[in-house]
């Protein structure tokens, strides 16, 4: 080899090393994630569960991280479909993670159940840290006629099917918790399917539904200033926000008992070193003093967990929730 075949050779190898370790999946590029925005999907309007997680969270994640940290609530398909998929079919690459709710694992099934083709499985995600986890809250407008559950039983037996309620989309977070309790009380209720909980609860207040369950934190304002009334909740004790509130149980309906929790979502093969960053970055978000002041102003104290623990929590919830869709069946 002549002196300029050793020079255009020594020319050359810098340039394809650089080129090789700024690669994608490179160990230099995940060593040095966060290196651009981070979009966080959630798969509902603004005013709901997954989003009252999803901000305060994207702000603290950007302090620590370095990066911005960009929500971006892309609802549609019913209870969160859209916005699941999107994040499903993301490259796993650190930069599309999703603040989702315990629908995630319901759809799949309510698409089999229907015979529908599946938009993506649950297999597709690896969870990183639980955020929120609240039961559910039956909650009227302050204009209604029922004072207790009792009540709004016996007029939903008098009027089949007449009465509105109102959820995030068919077999979301908020369909399945008042279809087990209608299911249990052995009444027809009319479900009316919106975009996300913050229409639903926007529905409520305009009086389109009459109805809904919903996380205690959308509603403790609303219930404040008079324009909503709780009747019960979802949960196996009282919601200290809502201590006048009885719980099913109590009640009498043993099986009726849903919690409606919050977590953030990256997809499966996420390299290890960028779940590792993401999950100590959560670690320290979620104990941010402005995440718990926010967190805890509006209901919804902190309910944290780490990746390992939640992965197991999500595993046990979605089977005892797949089991409630396929009790409940077909409904519209």
């Amino acid at each position: 080899m002549n002196r300029r075949e050793l020079l255009k050779a020594a020319a050359v190898l810098p340039l394809s090393q650089a080129a090789w370790t700024t690669l994608p999946g490179s160990a230099h590029a995940q060593a040095a994630w966060p290196a651009r925005n981070i979009s966080m999907i959630v798969p509902f309007p603004a005013g709901g569960q997954a989003d009252l997680a999803a901000r305060p969270v994207a702000l603290a994640l950007e302090r620590i991280l370095g990066k911005p940290v960009i929500v971006d609530n892309r609802a549609g398909g019913g209870g969160g479909s859209v916005g699941n998929a999107a994040a499903a079919r993301a490259e796993p690459d650190g930069y599309t993670l999703l603040m989702t709710l315990s629908s995630l694992a319901v759809l799949p099934e309510a698409d089999r159940l229907f015979d529908r083709p599946v938009s993506y499985e649950m297999s597709q995600f690896a969870p990183v840290a639980r955020v929120l986890a609240d039961p559910t809250m039956f909650t009227v407008p302050a204009s209604a006629p029922w004072k207790t559950i009792k009540d709004f039983v016996e007029d939903a037996k008098a009027r089949p099917g007449q009465i509105p309620y109102g959820s995030s989309g068919p077999y979301g977070t908020l369909h399945i918790a008042m279809e087990m309790f209608a299911a249990s009380a052995g009444i027809k209720l009319l479900h009316v399917p919106f975009r996300g909980a913050g229409p639903a609860l926007t529905g409520l207040l305009n009086g389109t539904v009459q109805a809904i369950a919903t996380a205690p934190g959308t509603v403790r304002a609303q219930v404040a200033d008079g324009k909503m009334r709780v009747l019960a909740g979802w949960g196996a004790e009282r919601v200290p926000s809502f201590p006048d509130a009885p719980t099913f149980r109590e009640l009498g309906y043993k099986d009726v008992e849903f919690y409606i929790w919050a977590g953030l979502f990256a997809q499966a093969a996420l390299p290890a070193p960028i779940m590792s960053k993401l999950r100590t970055a959560m670690g320290e978000a979620v104990r941010a003093p402005e995440v718990i002041r926010t967190f805890e102003a509006a209901g919804s104290p902190v309910a944290y967990m780490d990746a390992p623990e939640f992965a197991k929590f999500v595993d046990a919830d979605s089977k005892r929730l797949i089991a409630a869709v396929k009790k409940i069946g077909k409904v519209e």
